[in-house]
């Protein structure tokens, strides 16, 4: 990699080589370094962070146990919101805001270059967008034509109408026709009614009932 290209705006010679250097084996293939920013503080400048922005990330690279190890906190432009920063008198301060989780915050930067990396980096997340926005309209695109696509060879089944049937009148029963008994059948029916309610003895109702047989 050659780190000169990324020294146009005074960033520390150093300090781009060691972090270019160690960010160059964690590059996706085809990823492409855009920018690099470096800390510069106003007094003791020995360990600067840095910001790497690529096509695909930004890098958050921050050096410890006195440079000899160094932190890394990465951020897919598909995961972040905005990416904003803040001019003060002692150089600028940048701050990526994800999509989820908290903000991560880098001061000292460089005005200059913080003007830069915040130019970069809503470049590529514009890029994200158009991106995204092309896919969506593509998948509705497909969507559309596949729905047209099904609707055009399948016809419409319509089920067929089943009359139903008419109702058959009621017809109601006819009436019940009184059969007229005889004065013989009567005449044994008062005569039983006495003798259950023994108003009759049995030998009454068995001579009463035989007169009364003896005149069919």
């Amino acid at each position: 990699m050659n780190f000169g290209q990324f020294l146009t705006d005074e960033q520390d010679p150093k300090t781009a080589e060691k972090v270019l250097g160690k960010l160059n084996d964690m590059l996706y293939p085809g990823e492409q370094v855009l920018y690099l920013a470096v800390q510069k503080k106003p007094a003791v400048n020995l360990i600067p962070d840095s910001v790497v922005a690529t096509d695909k990330r930004i890098v958050f690279c921050i050096p410890g146990n006195l440079g000899l190890t160094t932190s890394f906190e990465i951020y897919s432009w598909k995961d972040v919101k905005e990416v904003s920063f803040k001019e003060e008198f002692f150089g600028a301060k940048l701050t990526v805001v994800p999509m989820r989780g908290e903000n991560f915050t880098i001061d000292y930067i460089p005005k200059v270059q913080a003007r830069k990396l915040y130019q970069f980096s809503n470049q590529q997340l514009d890029i994200l967008k158009e991106q995204l926005k092309q896919e969506k309209q593509e998948k509705e695109t497909r969507q559309a034509s596949f729905d047209t696509s099904r609707s055009q060879t399948q016809p419409e089944i319509v089920p067929p109408v089943i009359a139903e049937p008419e109702a058959e009148p009621v017809v109601p029963p006819p009436a019940p026709v009184a059969e007229t008994e005889d004065e013989v059948t009567q005449k044994l029916k008062k005569l039983k009614v006495l003798f259950e309610k023994q108003l009759i003895s049995q030998e009454e109702y068995e001579a009463k009932k035989a007169d009364i047989l003896s005149q069919l």
